[in-house]
């Protein structure tokens, strides 16, 4: 029996590597926002997130409330899409990039990330927007009950909207994707990592918003909303695992409203 080739090991782990690591690092992001949620219910905490919760706590200094907002929304986003972004760098580790596929394909999950590190500062510029009108409210900085409700109803047809079926089927199935833009080199499975994550940001963008009907410092919200899109990717019925949160969505809306 032929051993393994040594190219084909060293890339093998290359992504046993890349996986750990990124799910140490999703760890630790899901533990500072569970230490930041503590610290905005108590209004009081030690170390970086008690002192990002006090500048989180004062939107008319929109310098230093912005950057601690942008890193919380950071965080966020690693600790909720990592989960959903490993099944698909799988995917992408099937393909033949030769020995340095490992390496390529964490560059792939890095590009991915970073279109959704993007999102996290448009999400941070939201939640200062809100927050200095008044539109958040509590320590969780959640908007009132109407304003949620009618986020909700949004967001609620737009699960249901054949635009979140058309995105929700790339990411659902990448590889055909990937197979149509495949470029070669590091740089190249980068830029497929984030032009893949646009699908993924069409598919996702309006669960989102929701952070603000449910607490933009809500473990919760964020849990069930990265449950969600988990599911809608892997379950075999993920096109009504979709749906049939919409119509919750739109019930409990007009229920708020």
């Amino acid at each position: 029996m032929r051993s393994e080739p040594r190219g084909a090991r060293f890339a093998e782990l290359q992504l046993r590597l890349a996986v750990g690591g990124l799910l140490v690092v999703a760890a630790a992001a899901w533990w500072f926002l569970v230490a930041m949620d503590a610290a905005m219910v108590s209004m009081r905490g030690d170390g970086v997130a008690g002192r990002l919760m006090m500048l989180m706590m004062t939107p008319g200094a929109p310098g230093p409330y912005l950057a601690a907002s942008a890193g919380m929304w950071l965080a966020m986003m690693i600790a909720m899409m990592v989960p959903a972004a490993l099944p698909l760098m799988l995917v992408f580790r099937g393909l033949d990039r030769g020995p340095r596929g490992g390496a390529d394909a964490l560059l792939f999950v890095l590009g991915y990330l970073a279109t959704w590190s993007a999102v996290a500062l448009l999400g941070a510029g939201a939640q200062w927007w809100l927050h200095a009108d008044g539109l958040l409210h509590g320590h969780r900085l959640a908007t009132a009950t109407p304003l949620a409700g009618g986020l909700l109803i949004v967001a609620g047809l737009w699960q249901l909207s054949p635009m979140k079926a058309a995105c929700l089927a790339h990411c659902r199935g990448p590889l055909g994707f990937l197979l149509r833009h495949a470029r070669p080199g590091r740089l190249g499975a980068f830029a497929m990592g984030a032009h893949h994550g646009l699908y993924c940001l069409g598919c996702c963008w309006m669960l989102m918003v929701l952070m603000f009907a449910g607490g933009v410092m809500s473990v919760v919200t964020m849990a069930l909303i990265a449950a969600l899109i988990l599911a809608e990717r892997l379950l075999p019925a993920g096109p009504w695992v979709a749906k049939a949160p919409g119509m919750v969505m739109i019930v409990l809306g007009g229920v708020l409203l």
